[in-house]
């Protein structure tokens, strides 16, 4: 019975299976999971409170060489876990996932490692993870970190969550963007050498500008533009905060001073973006996606704003041709999350169209 649990795919959320004289959860598909997953962000992104993931590796990176491991842990899992936990596949016949509502990330390994502890005494010891939500943002070596022997390196720790949310890129997609990021590259290279000359005749510093940006995940990655500011346009931006004419976190304003006449030109007709091609090449950006925000800026997202770090960042999205400069902050986001919930290479193709009707009438271009 137990097995049969394990190896149902066609379940989902909906009714109850017995094991033995218990009554058993229902062990979610990998699928139904991830709805798991969203559903407790939301939750978690209305009331404020913490939940955690623990997800147990029945692999242990490996072919699974103990068949019983799985439906044991299964049943470790069930006899521990409260009405409003959930359990089931995170990663299909691979890791088991546990969401555990109200939650603490501390509460989270210490249910784990009793688990953990007691499989071992009649299965193999699997690893594990803990992850929760809403994580403070720290980089990884600040992470807390928990440890059941002082000698064991095994365990990772409590990590932030913000990795499970990602949402995997459909093969359509990175095919759509490798091709059209070469094509670009190398059809628009008279124009790069063009801009270069120009960018580089209109006063010192380098071509290219550099940034640091929230990527897939919150990683961050380095952003190229053709550079269309003063070389101190960084140290330059503190003074100019009163001015800021966008709401939130981002930062924006009409007639920035520290634009230079090139740059402004740029701007206008979008081309300063063009060498972020080469950051689609690389699978660090999309052709279409939320356009990725400097990482002070990202990090001072509520909670909720923060979904759309689940997708890969892009050149272009709703964003850019129905709200551009004249929206809040907040509704820019939520025509991010509109477009995660809506990926198709036909919506792709149209925002790409879109967008460059927008570009050719130089409407909303700070």
């Amino acid at each position: 019975m137990a097995m049969k649990l394990l190896n149902n795919r066609k379940r989902g959320l909906n009714g109850n299976t017995v094991y033995g004289k218990q009554p058993f959860r229902v062990f979610h598909t990998a699928e139904a999971m991830r709805w798991v997953l969203d559903r407790e962000r939301v939750r978690a992104d209305r009331t404020g409170e913490e939940f955690s993931v623990v997800l147990f590796d029945t692999t242990n990176g490996k072919k699974l060489t103990d068949n019983a491991m799985p439906i044991r842990l299964a049943k470790l899992i069930v006899r521990r876990m409260r009405a409003t936990d959930d359990v089931g596949w995170f990663v299909a016949n691979e890791k088991i996932g546990l969401v555990l509502a109200h939650t603490s990330g501390e509460g989270a390994w210490k249910m784990a490692n009793e688990i953990s502890e007691d499989l071992s005494k009649k299965s193999t010891n699997p690893k594990w993870e803990v992850y929760t939500y809403p994580s403070d943002w720290l980089p990884a070596e600040n992470h807390r970190v928990y440890k059941t022997d002082e000698n064991d390196d095994a365990q990772s720790g409590i990590q932030a969550m913000e990795t499970l949310f990602i949402k995997r890129t459909p093969l359509w997609k990175r095919a759509f963007d490798i091709i059209g990021a070469s094509v670009g590259l190398v059809v628009l290279s008279p124009v790069f050498a063009a801009v270069a000359f120009l960018v580089k005749l209109s006063g010192p510093g380098p071509v290219l500008f550099k940034q640091k940006r929230a990527g897939l995940g919150g990683v961050a990655f380095e952003m190229y533009k053709f550079r269309s500011m003063n070389v101190d346009a960084e140290l330059q931006k503190r003074a100019l905060m009163d001015v800021n004419e966008q709401d939130g976190p981002a930062f924006k304003i009409k007639d920035d001073p520290r634009v230079t006449p090139v740059g402004r030109l740029l701007r206008k007709t979008s081309v300063d973006e063009l060498p972020q091609l080469w950051n689609v090449l690389k699978g660090e950006m999309s052709l279409v996606g939320p356009r990725p925000l400097p990482c002070i800026e990202s990090n001072a997202c509520v909670q909720w704003q923060r979904q759309r770090l689940d997708i890969s960042p892009g050149l272009t999205c709703i964003w850019q041709v129905r709200g551009r400069s004249a929206v809040s902050f907040a509704e820019w986001v939520r025509m991010d999350m509109q477009y995660i919930r809506s990926r198709t290479l036909w919506h792709d193709l149209r925002l790409i169209v879109e967008t460059a009707v927008v570009v050719f009438f130089r409407k909303g271009a700070y």
